[in-house]
């Protein structure tokens, strides 16, 4: 197929739509946390799975330690620290909003990889920037509610979603350091998922939280289905095609596809949550997406 990289990055965005509704849904139901720690320990037996196919062993136990403290910390500031903000995103403002939030997160890696890897910021990424941060800015802004706990809860729902993409996007910076070379993404994956998934779990154990978390999803079958369905799309599914697209078509533009999710969730978050948002929303939210295109693309 000729564009299969192309539909490889729509169908990552799609994927990534859903995943972020399900674990909406299932943290309304559970809360975050548990959904947080469920998804990632079902995320590393899905994942070692796939590197068992793919490369005939379940870890990449033969990695050198150097990608294993670069990949771990990326794993642990990405995907545990990071994660636990964009998931109380979800419960507190919704995936449309918390999504677009995420938006931000390349632009904010771009700025990361300026300040600490020394790459250059072109004058046409430096165009992209600001207008990223015009478009969220616009939908972030159009929002009057006059009830101040209402603007509270929204305000914290905001900064949650800062935090989570700040938490992406420097978690994806230090993954730079440990791919370097020709190592696998997969691989990489895993290792920072892992590493994410153990932290967040020994905390757990040491907070006396990990039989409540059992015990709280075997009472909600429903919040345990959506959290399974999530892990499923997600870094199963959601990971799989975005490595297709990478590998299958031009890097800035399956980057611009997979960064599509804000504009997937605008029908998606009507039709499952009935939110109600102005025309506002609609074209700061392509207005966002444009800027994030323009990032990738020049």
């Amino acid at each position: 197929m000729t564009y299969i990289g192309e539909l490889a990055g729509l169908a990552t965005s799609l994927f990534f739509s859903f995943t972020s509704i399900f674990f909406t849904l299932a943290g309304r139901r559970v809360g975050s946390m548990v959904v947080n720690r469920t998804r990632l320990a079902l995320a590393v037996v899905l994942l070692c799975i796939t590197h068992w196919v793919v490369f005939g062993i379940p870890l990449p136990l033969h990695t050198e330690p150097e990608r294993w403290l670069w990949l771990g910390l990326s794993g642990i500031v990405g995907l545990a620290l990071g994660d636990i903000f964009l998931f109380r995103a979800f419960v507190s403002i919704g995936p449309r909003l918390s999504m677009l939030m995420m938006s931000l997160a390349p632009v904010i890696a771009t700025i990361l990889a300026w300040i600490f890897l020394g790459e250059i910021i072109s004058t046409g990424q430096m165009a992209g920037i600001l207008i990223t941060l015009g478009g969220v800015t616009w939908v972030v802004m159009e929002r009057n509610v006059n009830n101040n706990q209402e603007n509270r809860d929204y305000a914290r729902g905001i900064l949650y979603g800062l935090c989570g993409a700040i938490g992406q996007a420097a978690g994806l910076v230090l993954a730079k350091n440990g791919l370097f070379g020709e190592f696998s993404p997969i691989s990489g994956n895993v290792i920072r998922m892992i590493t994410a998934a153990v932290v967040l779990w020994v905390i757990t154990f040491i907070q006396e939280e990990a039989g409540n978390t059992v015990k709280t999803l075997a009472g909600d079958r429903r919040g345990a289905g959506f959290t399974i369905a999530g892990s499923i799309t997600g870094p199963l599914l959601g990971v799989s095609f975005s490595l297709l697209a990478v590998q299958r078509a031009e890097v800035g533009v399956a980057s611009t596809l997979m960064a599509l999710p804000p504009l997937f969730l605008l029908p998606l978050s009507y039709v499952v949550f009935k939110e109600r948002f102005g025309w506002g929303s609609v074209a700061g939210t392509f207005v966002a997406v444009f800027g994030v295109a323009i990032l990738f693309l020049v």
